[in-house]
This record gives structure tokens, sequence and C-alpha cells, in this order.
């Protein structure tokens, strides 16, 4: 009796099992789909649409170089000693040697002058964190220019300006580590900051700086901040801001065949996919390119940080230089009380800065209010066609560049020999006068190129053609718009103010309205009242006129 299978060609049917197994990335494939459930996530989102348009850049940029502070922070931290325990420098910079300094300075020289590669990757790092900001700042100008912070875009919205925050303070704990005299003088500028809060500054600053400052901690405890604290919440943001971007579609601009219901635009795989990668190597490329070209916190040229100097010139990162533009223009006011001094110098605008950033976080909930929209929002604005909204955020740049001269008021006297005491005045004259003259012109020109858009759409656009009538009149000949452009340009809603309604009911008993009604009627009349919307042409006038003499 045999058990034996009868097989005349054993070794072809190891070859054709051999054919019929499946690769090795498609069996991994496999393995993940039944455990995690690969492909039914990546049918759906592999093919997912995304519109082409320059200004979605802005936000990859920020994706981009946010990666690239990562990768380079990682070689950093392999190199780099936070202690303020002080020895004497022995490196390759000459003119230091024998020199006491901390080790976070120290490690800071070794990485820059004896680390392979070292001096390169400090300045990407330096360079992307600008880089990321500087993104941020554009990105989120264009999500509220274009009115994409809209329902249901709200949290997204959040999300992004506490990465924007976030990325501040990271960029301040980072460029503080090295403990050189420019991050130094910083420090102490913040220091100084936290302790003219009133009853508990002085507890606070003792708390971060584990005693009077320096104090022997801080270097050691803005590296945890900088390193694991800080970039950990921001990394939660970043994927729960993508999440959301996947999750309600991506916003794009008005034009034919683009609805709230679709996107338009090209699939995620391969075309989108192939697109972003290249240009994650293009950002990186210039920046790169940028580090190895122009430097930024020579360190070695500053020295050590020492309590008792302070650096010429010392001028923080442009992202604080709103806050510290508020603190330098403010008159040295002081009160005096129980004992105590109250320094409204520095207090004041301590407690207007975060004021403004929780204005800029909550104004997607601002405007829904006035508007008492809550429908869903998915074609963005034409800037000019929001122009409250437009005026409002020009206005809030030059306030910030008003207040970044005088972030930088004794680089500016120096560099054009003027006097620090009259850019101050001016800084301060400019800090109300700026913003309400950029708020009018802003709108100005909204409403401008809101009638232009309104001649183009009932009359033409200009051919730059010439022609003499019959009785010796000479016209311009107009060429009527297609229906795309026609669209384009009146596709928009305009809104009408929020009215009160009639104060008596119909017993001629006088309403009661309450107060907050009063107010979002008089921001709605200020938002969308006759002088603030050029009325769009109507059906009705583009038939008349183009039915009754044409377009010359």
């Amino acid at each position: 009796m045999s058990t034996a299978s009868t097989n005349p060609n054993p070794a072809g049917d190891a070859a054709g099992g051999s054919r019929g197994r499946a690769p090795a990335g498609e069996r991994l494939a496999d393995w993940a789909d039944g455990r995690l459930g690969v492909y039914t996530l990546a049918k759906s989102n592999m093919r997912k649409i995304f519109p082409d348009h320059w200004s979605f850049m802005l936000g990859e940029v920020c994706l981009y170089s946010f990666l690239i502070i990562i990768l380079t922070g990682v070689y950093l931290t392999l190199f780099f000693h936070p202690s303020m325990n002080e020895v004497v420098y022995h490196g390759s910079y000459v003119p230091l040697q024998g020199q006491m300094m901390s080790e976070a300075f120290n490690s800071t020289l070794h990485i820059s002058f004896d680390v392979r590669g070292g001096l390169l990757i400090r300045q990407i790092h330096h360079w992307a964190a600008l880089v990321f900001l500087a993104g941020m700042f554009v990105h989120m100008m264009r999500v509220f220019f274009t009115g994409a912070f809209r329902k249901p875009r709200e949290i997204n919205w959040v999300f992004g300006f506490l990465l924007f925050v976030l990325g501040m303070f990271t960029g301040f704990t980072g460029y503080s580590l090295p403990d050189d005299l420019l991050s130094g003088t910083g420090v102490r500028f913040m220091e100084g900051a936290i302790l003219s809060v009133p009853i508990v500054g002085t507890y606070l600053s003792f708390f971060l700086f584990g005693g009077q400052f320096p104090g022997g901690d801080f270097v050691a405890r803005f590296y945890s901040i900088h390193i694991l604290l800080l970039p950990g919440i921001m990394l939660g943001l970043v994927v729960g801001h993508l999440i959301l971007v996947v999750y309600h579609k991506h916003t794009q601009f008005a034009g034919p065949g683009k609805t709230n219901n679709n996107v338009v635009g090209m699939p995620l795989m391969p075309v989108y996919m192939a697109k972003a990668g290249g240009f994650f190597f293009l950002v990186f490329g210039v920046i790169a390119a940028v580090a190895a070209i122009a430097q930024i916190n020579p360190i070695w040229a500053i020295g050590p940080y020492r309590p008792d100097q302070v650096s010429t010139g010392a001028q923080p990162d442009w992202y604080m230089g709103f806050s510290e533009g508020l603190i330098r223009v403010m008159p040295g006011w002081e009160v005096n009380f129980w004992g105590h001094t109250l320094v409204l110098g520095v207090f004041i605008p301590l407690v207007i800065f975060p004021l403004v950033l929780v204005a800029i976080a909550v104004y997607p909930f601002i405007e829904a209010w006035v508007t008492g929209d809550r429908r869903e929002h998915h074609i963005l604005d034409r800037p000019r066609n929001a122009p409250t909204r437009t005026a409002f955020g020009a206005a809030w740049i030059s306030w910030y560049f008003v207040l970044l001269v005088g972030g930088g008021n004794d680089l500016w006297a120096t560099h054009f020999h003027l006097s620090i005491n009259a850019i101050t005045w001016f800084v301060r004259i400019a800090f109300f006068v700026v913003p309400v003259l950029v708020f009018i012109a802003a709108k100005r020109i909204c409403l401008g190129l809101q009638r232009r858009d309104r001649d183009k759409v009932l009359h033409g656009r200009e051919s730059g053609i010439i022609k003499r009538l019959p009785h010796g009149e000479f016209i311009e000949v107009h060429e009527p718009l297609s229906q795309e452009q026609l669209h384009t340009l009146t596709s928009h809603e305009q809104y009408q103010p929020a009215e009160i309604g009639p104060t008596v009911d119909e017993n001629g008993v006088e309403r009661k309205i309450k107060g907050s009604e009063k107010l979002r009627s008089k921001l709605s009349g200020a938002y969308y009242g006759d002088a603030n919307q050029i009325p769009k042409p109507t059906v009705e006038e583009y038939k008349e006129i183009t039915s009754g003499h044409g377009h010359h």
C-alpha cells in the first residue's frame, strides 16, 4: 500500500508554483490588508481629487519645511549638549580658544567647525524654520483673504493658527539653545516681560529659570521644550490638519463645472503624488542652497552669553519682531502702589500680544455670526468680493510691519543715520494711523475692482481697437466675454445686511431687542451695506445691454 501521490513531473510543478506565487510587495500588502484594511483605505483615498492652483503650494511649502526641520533637528541632537556647565574652549576656532563658556555654546561651536556637514545642517535647520513660519504666515493670509476658513473649516483654521503660534515659540526656544550673547539678550528680554506680570511674575521667572536669571537650567529646559513638547504637539496638529483637509475635501476657486458638491482637479495617485514629491525636493534644494550661500546666526562672531553684556544690534527673528516692537515703542509708564511697582510699559504690550492672537483665532466664528450663514462653503471668494474682510487683513499686515520697524528701531537708526527717538515716535503714531489708512485704501481698491468687473460683464473686454463711426465719432471696440469668464465674475454671493426688524409686535407692544442683536445688525451693515459692495450685474441687465446695441 502506498500513500505517495503520483506526480509525473515534480520539477514542472515546482516551476509552476514559483510562477504562480505573488511578488513580495503584493504579499506584504495582502498581509497588511488582513490586519489594517489598507486596500479599502487606499481605494477610497488614493484617487482623491486635488484642485490645481499655484496658491495651494503654500501649504505644501509649510509641510515640507517642517519635515526638513525635523530631519535636520534629529541630526543636531546627536552632537548638542544642553548644559550650562562652564568649560574652557579648546576647539578649532582660534579666536575663542581658552575662553570660558557653557557646554551648550561649546557643543554648538563643535557642530559648526568640527562635525562633518554640521554648519550646513545648522543653517538648513535655521533657514527651514524661517521658511516654515513665513510659509505659514502667507498660507494663513491666503486662507483668510479667500474665505477658506468658513464652515466646515473653522477648526482647521484654529489648527493652523496654533501651528503658527507654536512655531513662533519653538523658534524662540531653538535659537536660545546655543547660549550665545545674541540669544541670551533675547532670553533676558523675555525674562523682563515675565517679571512685569503683577503678583505672579517673579514666581513664573524663578520657575522657568530655576532661580535667579540666568540660573543653571534654562538651556536644558528649553531643550526639552524645543525637541519634545512643542514639536510633539505640532506634529499632532499637522496630522489633524491634513486629516481634516482630506475629510472636508479641498476648496477651489469658482469656475465652470465647479460647485460645492465636487472637486475639479487631478487624482492623488499618481499625478498629484508625483508632483508633490518633486516639489518636496525642490523646496529642500532651495533651502539647502540658501543655507549654503547665506550665513545665519554666526555665534562664533557674537561670543558666549554673559549677563553683564548686551550684544549690539540684537534682533529677534522676524516672526518675534511684532511682540518686541510693541514693547520697544511703548512709553515707559510705571505705577507704584502698596510698595509695588507695576511696569505698564512692558505689561500692556504683553497683554495686547495674546489678545491680537486670540482675535485672529476666533475671526471665522465672528464672521459666521455676523453673516448668519450656516451653510458649508467649498468655493473660495475672490478677495475683491469681500472688501471689508480684505481691508481688515491688509490693515493687520500693515500693523505687523509697522511694529516690525519698531522692533528694529536701533538698526533703522544706525543704517539710515536717523534719530532712534524719531523712529520710535513715528512708529507710535503709525501704530494708530497706518492700519486705518490701509483699511480705507484696500476697501476702495476692492470696490474699484468690483466696478471694473461689473463693467466688463455688461460691456465686454477692452480690445484696444479704435473704430471710427460714420458720423465721425471714435470708439473702442469691446469684445464680449466668454461664458467661463462671465461665470467667474458673477458666481460670487452677496450677503444682505441683517436687520433688526420691527421694534413692536402685531399688538403694538414694544419688542425687547437684545444688545447682541443690535451689535450684529450694525456689524452686518458695516460688512455688507450699500457702501461696502457693488451689486453684481443681473441677467436682465446683461440681456438688455447685449440685445439693445451689442458690444462696440
